[in-house]
C-alpha cells in the first residue's frame, strides 16, 4: 500500500495508524507487560516534537529489546512512518 501511495502521490506523507500499531504490539507481548508497553508508547504519541519522539522511541527500544526483540525490530522498521504523525501535528500547530 505504501509503495502504491508513493507512486501515485509522491509528495504525500505516509503515516501508520498508531492504534493498529499498538494493537499489533499488544497481540505479541505477554498480558502482564501490555499496560507498561502501552504507557511507554503513549509517551511517544504525546511527544512535543520529532526529536522528543525519537528519544522516547529509543528509550522504549532499550527497555523492551531484551524481552521482545522481534517486536522491537518491527517497530524500528516503522519508525519513519510513526514520526510523520508528530511532524505533521507540529506543523499544524505553528
Amino acid at each position: 500500500m505504501k509503495t502504491a501511495l508513493m507512486q501515485t502521490y509522491p509528495k504525500a506523507h505516509f503515516q501508520r495508524c498508531l492504534v493498529h500499531v499498538m494493537r499489533n504490539i499488544c497481540a505479541k507481548v505477554r498480558v502482564e507487560d501490555r499496560e507498561a508497553i502501552i504507557t511507554s508508547l503513549s509517551k511517544f504519541i504525546n511527544s512535543l516534537n520529532k526529536q522528543e519522539g525519537i528519544t522516547v522511541l529509543h528509550s522504549f527500544y532499550s527497555k523492551w529489546q531484551k524481552a521482545y526483540k522481534h517486536v522491537i525490530q518491527n517497530v524500528k522498521d516503522l519508525e519513519a512512518d510513526l514520526l510523520v504523525f508528530i511532524t505533521i501535528r507540529n506543523r499544524s500547530e505553528v
